[in-house]
C-alpha cells in the first residue's frame, strides 16, 4: 500500500505523533520528506505538500509554536478591536518554553509570558482555515494594557475604546483579569479618561 494515501489533501500540517500513529515508521516519514511529499518544519511538525486548502498565517504560526497561544495585536485583530496591522503573528509561550525553529513566513513575534499570564483566558477560535488557541477578548485587552509601552499608547487607546463599544463586553471579567495580572490601577485610569 502506498504510504502517501494517509496524507489528506485538506490537512496542511501533521505532527510526528499523528504520522507515527497512522502506521508510518520514521523511515517512511523520512522517505516522504525526500520525495517532497512532506516538508519538515521542526522535530514535531511536518507540512503536507499535497494540501489544497486556503493558507493561514495563524495556522503556520501554530505549527511552529505547537504550545503557543495567539495573543496581543493578532488577537486584537481577530476580535476586530484594532485597525492597526500587526507586523507578524503574535504568539505567547510560557517563559521556560523554547521554539527551535522560526519560519521565514509568516514573521512571528514571540511573547514570553509568566505561567499565570500564559494559562489565563485561553479559548479555541477559528479563522475559517484552522482552529487555534487564542486569549479571550477581555484577556487580550488586559495584555495590551499591561504591555502598552511595547504596543503603543494610541493602539492601546483604540483597542480599549473599541472594546467598550461592544455589546458583548464583560467589564467584571475585564476587572478580574486586570487585578489578577497586575494592571488594575492602570485599567482604572484608562477607563476614567475614556468614559
Amino acid at each position: 500500500m502506498d504510504q502517501t494515501l494517509s496524507l489528506k489533501h485538506n490537512q496542511q500540517f501533521y505532527s510526528i505523533v499523528e504520522l507515527l500513529s497512522s502506521g508510518l515508521s520514521y523511515y517512511k516519514i523520512n522517505k516522504l520528506v525526500e520525495e517532497g511529499k512532506l516538508h519538515k518544519l521542526n522535530n514535531k511538525m511536518y507540512e503536507n505538500a499535497s494540501y489544497q486548502g486556503d493558507e493561514s498565517d495563524i495556522a503556520f504560526a501554530c505549527a511552529y509554536a505547537t504550545k503557543g497561544v495567539i495573543c496581543m495585536m493578532s488577537a486584537a485583530r481577530y476580535y476586530n478591536l484594532t485597525t492597526f496591522l500587526p507586523d507578524g503573528v503574535d504568539v505567547a509561550i510560557e517563559r521556560n518554553m523554547k521554539i527551535s525553529t522560526l519560519p521565514d513566513w509568516p514573521k512571528m513575534n514571540i511573547w514570553y509570558f509568566p505561567k499565570n499570564r500564559y494559562d489565563t483566558g485561553v479559548v479555541t477560535a477559528s479563522d475559517g482555515v484552522c482552529e487555534f488557541p487564542v486569549y479571550d477578548i477581555e484577556k487580550t485587552v488586559v495584555d495590551i494594557l499591561y504591555y502598552r509601552n511595547k504596543v503603543g499608547i494610541e493602539e492601546t487607546k483604540e483597542i480599549l475604546k473599541n472594546y467598550l463599544m461592544r455589546e458583548d463586553r464583560d467589564l467584571i471579567k475585564l476587572h478580574k483579569y486586570a487585578d489578577a495580572l497586575g494592571c488594575g490601577k492602570i485599567l482604572g485610569i484608562y477607563l476614567e479618561v475614556l468614559i
